[in-house]
Formats: structure tokens, sequence, C-alpha cells
């Protein structure tokens, strides 16, 4: 902290024709987080030190540390201050191959986690019956769960197969599509639908962000080599912690 009250001291961030006061502090202290003068967890000072050292009013000071809060660059905490908000480790997936999960996070080095929320058998509900080609009566396998990264939550992942593709769905307990390989069920291909949405507050809350916050839904129909469909997976994935990454190639013609 010695170093980034230096830094007010020096006011070389600070000019006539930089624009609002606010904002030029505003930025001083994003510039400090950049740099690493102020760390990730680390309590910024007082509103009232800062005040004192750079000769702005406590309105100003007050002003400009919401702006970040506001940008989830620094965190307050009731009673004890505002801190450097933790950073979060975005994750890029490609679209050009199908992984699950867990494979996914091990050829990142990070450590896949999953939190159960349901794992069973149960009548098919009708988009199942649509969507897996089931006929009315037949019963699915429902694995759905919390995935996790490092301990941070990632994912709410709902996946639904037919009772005669996964009989038993207990057998899954890290990766489904490790499960499939050894049955003979994986699939080869999958065509994936990704739309924005704001977060409801059931996932929000599992994920650790805000009701409302943005988020991606991700909706996927994975085929065996015979055409038949074999998982139907319905997703939310955090948007500030992960990205979806597209190859494209531009056409000869």
């Amino acid at each position: 902290m010695t170093e980034f009250i230096s830094m007010l001291e020096k006011r070389d961030w600070l000019a006539k024709s930089g624009g609002p006061r606010y904002l030029q502090l505003r930025s001083c202290i994003q510039r400090a987080i950049d740099e690493g003068v102020l760390k990730e967890n680390e309590p910024l000072p007082s509103e009232r030190e800062i005040a004192a050292t750079t000769s702005l009013s406590r309105v100003t000071v007050r002003k400009a540390v919401s702006g970040l809060v506001n940008d989830k660059v620094v965190v307050q905490k009731r009673g004890s201050g505002s801190f450097v908000a933790p950073g979060i480790r975005k994750v890029e997936q490609r679209l050009s191959s199908l992984t699950s999960f867990s494979e996914d996070m091990e050829r990142r080095g990070l450590t896949a986690t999953s939190e159960w929320l349901r794992r069973g058998l149960f009548p098919a509900s009708p988009q199942e019956i649509f969507t897996l080609g089931l006929t009315s009566g037949q019963r699915v396998a429902r694995v759905d769960r919390l995935r996790n990264a490092d301990g941070m939550p990632m994912a709410v992942e709902r996946a639904s197969l037919s009772e005669s593709v996964l009989p038993d769905p207990e057998r899954v307990t890290t990766s489904l599509y490790a499960v499939l390989r050894a049955s003979g069920n994986q699939p080869v291909r999958a065509i994936q639908r990704i739309s924005a949405r704001n977060l409801m507050p059931v996932d929000a809350e599992m994920l650790g962000v805000p009701a409302g916050e943005a988020g991606l839904e991700i909706e996927r129909v994975s085929y065996l080599a015979s055409g038949q469909v074999v998982e139907f997976t319905r997703s939310v994935y955090r948007g500030d912690a992960y990205d979806f990454i597209a190859e494209l190639q531009i056409s000869e013609d």
C-alpha cells in the first residue's frame, strides 16, 4: 500500500485538462491494480486517507471508488472497507472439438470437480422424448451437476440420455464421456446452440454470482456414428469466466 500512496502523492496522474477529477482518480487506482501495485484482495486506503493524500474531497473519492465497484474491480465489505477484487481466471473452450468438461479442464492443468444436483432414471419429458427420439413411456438418465474448475463454479450442466445408453447413471463419477466410451456409446459429433441470457436466481446462486448476471446458455445434441442421438445437454455457464473460441477459415470461393 505504501507504493500506492506514493503514486497518489506524486499527483502526476491529475491534470487540469484531464477531465473530471473522480475519473482521473479512478484511472489512477485502476492503473495501480493493473500494474500490480495493488494486488488481489489487498485493501485500498480509507476514503479519508485518499482524500487527505490527494487533496480531493471525500465525495470525489467515493465517486471514483464506486465506479470501480460497479466495474467489479473493487469489492466493498461492510465494516472492513474496500478491497481489490480477486481475479477471475477465464477459461477458453474451442468449438472445433467435442470434449467433456473434465477432459477440457485437465488439458488446461485445472482440477475439475462436480457437485451432484441430480443423478438417476426419470420419466422422459416431451422435449427429451422428441430430442432423443424416444417413445412415450421410456425413461431417461439425468445427470445434473455443478461443474467447478480449481474450486471455482463454472457451469450448471444438465444432461439427458436414454436409459438404453446409460442404464446406471450412478456409474458416472467424473467424466460422462469416459463412461460412454467404455460402453461403446461415445458421441462422434454434436450440434451446439449458444445464446446469451441473464442468470436465473437458482443458477446464479450456485455459480456464486448475482441474479440477473450475464451468462451463456448452451444446448448440445450429440450423435453416434450411426446418426442416433445419444446425449441432450443443457448448460448454463458464467459469462465472466468462460469464453468459447471458434476458428474460422476463409472460403476460397
